[in-house]
């Protein structure tokens, strides 16, 4: 395993960075709707991390060394469309391996690729991940790599809202997963910053535990 010690470290910085730059945005009282119909008292973006370069230089070294430390003997990295592509150039190039990325659905002209790059076949690979909420996409997307021989030793990703479904999502596909940050060390960088204040935490806390009933 990585340093915990630098772990949580990264974890902060990571979660105080995303904050600052808004690719996290929290309201309670206005809550975001989310695709599945959720009402979420919070929004991320990691995507808006690409546009600020300490930012994105920052997470990409964070997300080499934790490929490093958690995933030795990797031997390329596979993004997944489309929050997941950037990012995981960035790593492929920090790393010097071949970088590959996994459509939702096959393209629908063409080779109808899933997978778009060299697949091959025994290739030990990372699937990079931007945000993991229930962790469905992401774990369809190894699925597709499992099925076109790749060995996939496992996720990693930049931020988790740590649902217990996900982990549970997780646990029965087999594959590890480890995030640079996560919501609960977000929550402690938020109120060190006065994004949110003490009365707020607990119905944040609520939402995680069981989002689809929350407010």
């Amino acid at each position: 395993m990585g340093n915990v010690h630098n772990d949580k470290e990264t974890a902060l910085k990571v979660a105080s960075d995303l904050l600052q730059i808004q690719a996290i945005k929290l309201n309670k009282e206005n809550p975001f709707t989310w695709s599945s119909g959720w009402k979420s008292p919070i929004y991320c973006d990691n995507r808006l991390s690409l546009s600020y370069p300490s930012t994105r230089t920052f997470i990409k070294e964070a997300l080499a060394e934790a490929a490093k430390a958690q995933f030795p003997g990797y031997e390329a990295v596979a993004g997944v469309a489309t929050a997941g592509i950037p990012q995981g150039a960035l790593l492929a190039e920090a790393l010097d391996v071949p970088f590959i990325y996994v459509r939702s659905k096959p393209k629908g002209h063409g080779m109808e690729n899933l997978i778009e790059g060299k697949v091959t076949p025994g290739q030990k690979v990372i699937v990079l991940e931007d945000l993991i909420s229930t962790g469905g996409s992401s774990l369809k997307a190894a699925d597709a790599l499992q099925k076109s021989g790749f060995e996939v030793l496992g996720m990693l990703a930049i931020f988790t809202y740590g649902f217990p479904l996900a982990d549970e999502n997780f646990k029965n596909a087999n594959i590890r997963l480890h995030c640079l940050s996560n919501y609960q060390i977000m929550l402690e960088k938020a109120m060190e910053l006065g994004y949110v204040n003490a009365s707020d935490i607990e119905s944040l806390e609520q939402w995680r535990n069981d989002p689809g009933n929350w407010g």
